[in-house]
Formats: C-alpha cells, structure tokens, sequence
C-alpha cells in the first residue's frame, strides 16, 4: 500500500519533535512492512489545502496526518466518503479521537501499530455539514476554550495548565443559554450551561472518548445542573469516566439533534473538535455510520464487531 503523509510541524507535540528522525522512522516502518510513504512538513496555514488536494488522488490508499486535534478533525472530513484511508499520528495534548481508535499515544509506538494495522470502517458526525470525530458542544466548553485562549502556554503541560485555570475562571460566571432542543420528534426548550454531542457514545471509566468508533449513534449530553458545586462535579465526573453517575446530566443516544439558539451572542460559542466557531441559530447534527475508513491497530478491541472492508 502507499501512503501519504502529512505533517503539521506546528501543531502539538510536533512543534518540538525531529522531524528528520521522524520521517526517517516513518520510511523505515512502513518500508519494513511492505508499504510506500512519501512525507509533507509543512506549516498549519497549508494543512487544509493539502489534506484536501491529497483527498483527490488516485496513486494513494490513504493518509497519514501527524498534528493536533484541529489537524486530525480536518483530515477525517477530507477524507470522509473517500475510498482512502486515514492513519492518525497523535500529537495532541488529550488526544481523545486517537484513544478511541485504540492508537498507541507515543509516536513511535503509533508508527509501527499503524505500518502493521489493518483498515476499518467507522462513523463520523457533523454539524450543519461540516464533519466531527469526536465532540460537538455548546456553552461551557466554549467559554472554557476562549479563556485559555487568552492564558499563555507553550507546551503540553502548559495547555493542560492552562485548560484548569480556564475551567476555575468559567465557573466564576457560568454562561446560561435557552436552547430548543428536538430530538427524534420531541421537542424541549432548556436553559443549560452546557450541551454536548459526541460521535458515539463516550465509554466509562476514563478520560471522555467513545469504546466503539462504529456504534452508529450521537451521544447527547445535557447539564441540568446550574450551581458551580454542581458543575464542578459534573466535570470531575466526566474526566473521571463516571458521567452515568451524575444527577446534573442527562444523556440520550439518537442518530441526529436539531439545536435551536434564539439567542444573539453567538460568536465563538461552539466548539467543533476542540476549536471555536460560531453557534449557529439552527444546527442540525447526525452521525453518519462507517463513512469514513482508518488505519488502526491489528489488536484494536472493536475490530471484532466490525469486519475490515477490502482494501
């Protein structure tokens, strides 16, 4: 098979890695397993545009991103729908879609699961078209992103540094919305600090990833809570895997949500796969079963419930 990969000096952990040694380790472990890689640096301003112009070749039986959580969301969408395959090289600072791929989250590691891994398909979600693999949410998250924006941080520890201070700063003032919520022919108005769609449903007893990348649903969380008690609880529970056993949230699975927002503050106050955009006035959100195919490790747990496709 041959690959092609392309990777986001500036994103994550790349931003301090070796490149040369990496993309010699690349060559070498595709090499040893009887596969062709040619390799891309490149900056994030030219990410887009070359995941998008790889998504159109015909010489290729997939790609391999190496980046963030923002590169790997965009290389998923570029390739949803195509008959390429998407290896993820996780670089990120939580790196939750590759947790749920059951991707190796050292590098090197990544790279020889993914030289010696099998293909599969899996589902991707989007919002009013554009494609998510891991969450979609509103409210809280936003607020929380946008804080640590404007904290200063240059490493991985830092951005988890930063991300905690975010949260305290958020919970100092909680955004309420009104949202209208419909959900497979029922209808409910709600004001709520948060909302979240995932991509499948998350597991328990872990960080908030999904188990099962082909489980064909959205997981739908709704906070009930309004007291900072509350929702300091509620985050601990969810980073702790033990969201099911808390009395602020209510969740429910379905293949797609309509969220209605009358409001009009809606700049940046969505988060797509962990990056800001604005919340739109009505956002349809569905699942899309097995539409996008991957490259993941020959042992990944789900593989037995779902037969790879031929290559």
């Amino acid at each position: 098979m041959k690959f092609h990969v392309i990777l986001n000096q500036q994103g994550g952990t790349l931003r301090t890695a070796n490149m040369d040694m990496l993309c010699a380790l690349l060559r070498d472990e595709f090499m040893l397993h009887g596969h062709i890689v040619d390799i891309e640096v490149l900056d994030s301003a030219d990410i887009e545009a070359a995941l998008e112009a790889a998504s159109r070749r015909t010489d290729i039986d997939g790609v391999i991103a190496g980046g963030g959580d923002g590169t790997i969301s965009c290389a998923a969408g570029a390739l949803a729908g195509t008959e390429l395959a998407l290896g993820i090289l996780p670089a990120g600072t939580m790196n939750l879609y590759a947790r749920t791929l059951q991707i190796p989250l050292e590098l090197s590691a990544a790279i020889h699961a993914l030289a010696a891994g099998t293909v599969a398909r899996v589902d991707i979600a989007s919002v009013n078209g554009k494609p998510f693999v891991h969450q979609y949410a509103v409210g809280m998250h936003a607020r929380m992103v946008r804080m640590r924006e404007k904290l200063n941080y240059a490493s991985k520890v830092g951005k988890i540094w930063a991300s905690t201070r975010a949260m305290a700063l958020t919970l100092q003032k909680l955004p309420m919305l009104q949202l209208k919520l419909n959900v497979e022919g029922r209808s409910e108005t709600i004001v709520t600090p948060a909302v979240a769609v995932s991509n499948n449903l998350y597991g328990t007893g872990h960080l908030p990833f999904s188990d099962d990348p082909a489980g064909g649903v959205l997981g739908v969380y709704i906070c009930r809570g309004t007291t900072r008690k509350e929702l300091a609880q509620l985050g601990l529970d969810v980073w702790r895997g033990r969201w099911k056993d808390n009395p602020s949230l209510s969740v429910v699975t379905t293949d797609k949500i309509e969220i209605v927002y009358p409001g009009i503050n809606f700049h940046k106050r969505a988060v797509r796969d962990g990056e800001l955009e604005d919340l739109a006035s009505h956002s349809t959100i569905i699942i899309e079963p097995k539409k996008l195919k991957v490259l993941v490790p020959d042992e990944a747990s789900y593989l037995s419930a779902s037969p790879s496709p031929a290559l």
